[in-house]
């Protein structure tokens, strides 16, 4: 028997990015204009990870009567890594693009006074605890609990595609040569993510 379409979809934004981001911004204009049958939600997450977390499971409460196999999670860089730990506790596929593996190491150069990279006039502190609160959502030592998709792309610039590879050995891989970590080219990949979740071709 198939696989039943997801009608639920969390997209995840990463380090010092917003919802308003291109790649949430192209994903909603797709789910919008092909399947707009689909409960698309992609919130602003606090700096603190601990924050994040109930962030995130605040919006999938309301979805709490949907099935695990029916709602899916997209996370980029950081978000990719929350993504991870979220589908663990939902039971649920995901996509990981250019995901942050061990963000707890990652990002301690990054502690202090930060502007999202949208809105320069704006500051949040990222702190020394925000590291151990991401420790805390670590799941690697967990096998994957649904379908995984993992996009990397070998030229990024930022995390090396080779501890994502390494980190996913469960998942559906899809590495492209050259590229960028923001995936500037995300929209090639879109009908492989229509695919992976289920949903019909788009008509033309």
């Amino acid at each position: 028997m198939p696989a039943p379409a997801t009608t639920h979809l969390l997209y995840l934004h990463g380090f010092r990015s917003s919802p308003q981001s291109a790649k949430v911004q192209h994903l909603q204009r797709h789910i919008a204009q092909h399947h707009p049958h689909v409960v698309f939600a992609a919130p602003q997450l606090p700096p603190s990870p601990q924050d994040a977390a109930a962030t995130m499971l605040d919006v999938v409460s309301a979805w709490a009567s949907v099935p695990p196999n029916c709602i899916a999670v997209i996370g980029s860089s950081l978000g990719g890594f929350y993504a991870t730990w979220l589908a663990q506790q939902l039971r649920c596929k995901s996509v990981l693009i250019n995901p942050s593996t061990t963000p707890w190491v990652t990002l301690q150069r990054h502690l202090g006074q930060l502007s999202p990279w949208d809105n320069p006039h704006e500051t949040f502190d990222f702190r020394p605890e925000h590291l151990d609160e991401l420790k805390a959502l670590d799941v690697t030592h967990l096998p994957a609990a649904a379908p995984q998709l993992l996009i990397a792309a070998k030229g990024d610039e930022v995390l090396d595609w080779r501890d994502m590879t390494a980190r996913y050995p469960q998942a559906t891989v899809r590495l492209q040569e050259g590229g960028d970590h923001g995936l500037s080219n995300f929209a090639d990949y879109v009908p492989e993510i229509d695919q992976f979740l289920h949903w019909p071709p788009r008509s033309h």
